[in-house]
């Protein structure tokens, strides 16, 4: 009795129209998946909300890392898995090229393609009153800026209750596993590997030498009150500002209950993308020593 073929894959496709090397991508890549699955649905890779009748198995965002740190936030609740086809500079999360995807196709559109969790985190600007006035969601971080004019500002955080240090600089980031790599590691602080649950603070140019980076356990909630703001002070996640702030606001973040789940390339690592596209660990351009 022959064995009933296997569902192909529906798929949908997740880009930036208007750009026309994501377009030439797009196409490329419609001919490339048509042996493995089916495309049931291209929709432009903002953040409105998913059609209601939607059915897929897995979304594929072409654009950069961009493009998809803000699928993932869109997608989270539906739980598909996310691939990323790299069209920007640096493919850091968005491992795949169309060479790849197409020469990974088998394994990516086999119905069980390998994927990886990643916590994100939950913000929640909360006023004097304890009332939630804003809700967001990051993949990368959360970092409270002072913005113009570009003054200190002030800011007290308490770790799951316990009153911890005042801050006083220019902000701080809250950062992910996953986002260390990003805003974090320039802010000097650590990369942390993708596959540990943690949160990782970071202060902004702290008026203090004593106030270095640390790592805290990924259930730990942060309540960071703003004692001292400026008219520019902002809560960015993810690199798009999402409130101006003020003083005796307070912003909490924790955990989000839910994980993106992104799809790995396997014909690569963390570890060689850390070496390749973030010259992790570089050496010195020595001089040629020979005779």
């Amino acid at each position: 009795m022959a064995t009933p073929a296997r569902p192909r894959p529906r798929i949908i496709v997740l880009s930036d129209s208007a750009r026309q090397q994501v377009n030439d991508v797009t196409a490329e890549l419609r001919r490339a998946i048509a042996p493995h699955a089916e495309i049931v649905r291209e929709l432009e890779a903002n953040g409105d909300p998913l059609p209601d009748d939607l059915q897929a198995d897995l979304a594929i965002a072409i654009g950069g890392d961009g493009t998809l740190i803000s699928q993932a936030r869109r997608l989270v609740d539906s739980g598909l898995p996310l691939v990323g086809v790299n069209v920007g500079r640096l493919g850091f999360l968005a491992e795949f090229d169309v060479r790849d995807l197409i020469e990974q196709a088998p394994v990516i559109f086999s119905g069980s393609p390998p994927v990886r969790e990643h916590m994100m985190l939950h913000a929640a600007v909360v006023d004097g009153d304890g009332a939630a006035r804003l809700e967001d969601l990051a993949v990368n971080d959360c970092v409270i800026s002072n913005g113009e004019p570009f003054q200190m500002i002030e800011l007290a955080i308490d770790i799951d209750g316990v009153q911890g240090p005042t801050l006083t600089g220019d902000g701080v980031i809250i950062a992910t596993p996953v986002g260390s790599t990003a805003y974090n590691v320039s802010a000097g602080g650590p990369i942390v590997h993708r596959g540990v649950e943690a949160i990782i603070i970071t202060p902004l140019a702290a008026h203090s030498l004593a106030f270095r980076p640390i790592v805290i356990p990924a259930h730990a909630v942060l309540s960071i009150h703003l004692n001292r703001t400026i008219p520019g002070t902002v809560l960015v996640n993810d690199g798009n500002v999402v409130s101006k702030l003020h003083e005796g606001e307070t912003v909490v973040i924790r955990r989000h209950a839910k994980k993106a789940r992104i799809v790995d390339n396997p014909a690569t690592s963390y570890w060689r993308i850390l070496l390749d596209k973030m010259r992790w660990a570089a050496p010195p351009n020595y001089r040629d020593r020979g005779g």
